[in-house]
C-alpha cells in the first residue's frame, strides 16, 4: 500500500484500527486468527465487523479458525448465519478462512467448500515460501494422523512452521485447562521438528502461554463464545483476557512474528513481536 492510499485508509477507518501495533510491511505474510466463533450471536457479528474494519488498513491474506466453527445445526441456513452473513465483507474481498475441527464441529465441514479443508480432517498449506501452516484433528490424534504430521513436519524445509488446532497443550483455563494427552503426543513431535507457534482454541478466552521448549503457544478461543473471568494465573500465563470476545492479526516478516490481538470494542488487548531463532529452542515473544 502506498504512503497516499494509507494515508487514505486510516482516514476512512475509525479510531481504534489507527492504533495498528503491526508493521504492516509490503511483502511480509498477514493473517488473522480466531477460534470458537461459529454461535451466530450479535457478538461474533461485532467481531466480524471489526475484522473488516482492521481489514481496511491491514489487507490480511487469510483467517485461520481454531474449531467450534459452528455451535449447534450445521443446516446450509446454519452456515449462512453463523459463518457467511458475520464475514461477509472479508469473504466478498477475497480472504480465505481455513478451519480446524473442534468438539462441537461435525467433521462432515472438511466438505464445507469455505472452510478450504479440500474434504480432510487434517492437512497443510504453504501461503508462502518459507512460511507452512499444519492443521490437525485434535478430536481424534491417532497413529496415521501423526505418521503424516511428522512425514509433513521432516519435509516441509520452512523457517516457519506453525500448527493451528482445537484443544491447547498448555492452558490456565479453570474450566479445561491444558490437555495433557494431547501435549504427551504432539509436544516431541514439535521441539524434534522447530515448530515455533502453536495456535488452539477450545479455552472461550485470550491467552499468551510464557514459551515452553522454546515454542509459543497462543490460545485465542472467544470470536463469538466467552467465559468471563475463567483464567488462572499461574505460572503458564504470560498475558490473557476474559472480559470479552477477541480476535487477532499476524504478520510474519523474515525472522520476526508480529501479533496483535483485538477485543470486540477495538481495544488491543495484547501486542508483541516473536524473534525465530535459527537454534532449536531459542525462541521467544516478547509483548507490549
Amino acid at each position: 500500500m502506498t504512503r497516499a492510499l494509507l494515508v487514505l485508509a486510516l482516514a476512512a477507518a475509525p479510531l481504534w484500527c489507527q492504533h495498528l501495533t503491526l508493521p504492516n510491511k509490503p511483502g511480509s505474510l498477514k493473517f488473522a486468527v480466531m477460534g470458537d466463533n461459529g454461535n451466530g450471536g450479535k457478538q461474533e457479528y461485532q467481531v466480524g465487523e471489526r475484522m473488516a474494519e482492521y481489514y481496511k488498513v491491514f489487507p490480511f491474506q487469510f483467517v485461520t479458525m481454531l474449531g467450534d466453527n459452528m455451535y449447534g445445526g450445521e443446516a446450509p441456513k446454519d452456515f449462512m448465519k453463523k459463518f457467511e452473513e458475520p464475514y461477509k465483507t472479508l469473504l466478498s474481498a477475497g480472504v480465505k478462512f481455513y478451519a480446524t475441527l473442534g468438539n462441537h464441529d461435525d467433521p462432515d465441514q472438511r466438505n464445507y467448500k469455505s472452510f478450504n479443508m479440500n474434504g480432510e480432517r487434517y492437512y497443510t498449506f504453504r501461503p508462502k515460501r518459507g512460511i507452512r501452516f499444519f492443521s490437525l484433528d485434535s478430536n481424534y490424534i491417532d497413529k496415521t494422523q501423526l505418521q503424516w504430521f511428522e512425514k509433513e513436519l521432516a519435509s516441509s524445509g520452512s523457517d516457519w512452521k506453525i500448527v493451528f488446532f482445537h484443544h491447547p497443550p498448555y492452558s490456565s483455563g479453570e474450566t479445561h485447562g491444558s490437555a495433557m494427552s494431547i501435549r504427551a503426543v504432539l509436544e516431541p513431535l514439535f521441539v524434534k521438528y522447530n515448530v515455533s507457534v502453536v495456535l488452539c482454541g477450545h479455552e472461550h478466552f485470550y491467552e499468551r502461554v510464557k514459551p515452553q521448549k522454546g515454542i509459543q503457544y497462543f490460545i485465542s478461543g472467544a470470536g463469538g463464545q466467552l467465559r468471563k473471568g475463567n483464567i488462572n494465573h499461574d505460572e503458564l500465563l504470560e498475558k490473557g483476557f476474559d472480559q470479552d470476545r477477541h480476535f487477532m492479526l499476524m504478520e510474519i516478516d523474515g525472522d520476526d512474528l508480529y501479533f496483535q490481538a483485538i477485543s470486540r470494542a477495538g481495544d488491543t488487548i495484547d501486542s508483541g513481536v516473536l524473534h525465530r531463532a535459527p537454534v532449536k529452542g531459542a525462541a521467544a515473544a516478547s509483548g507490549k
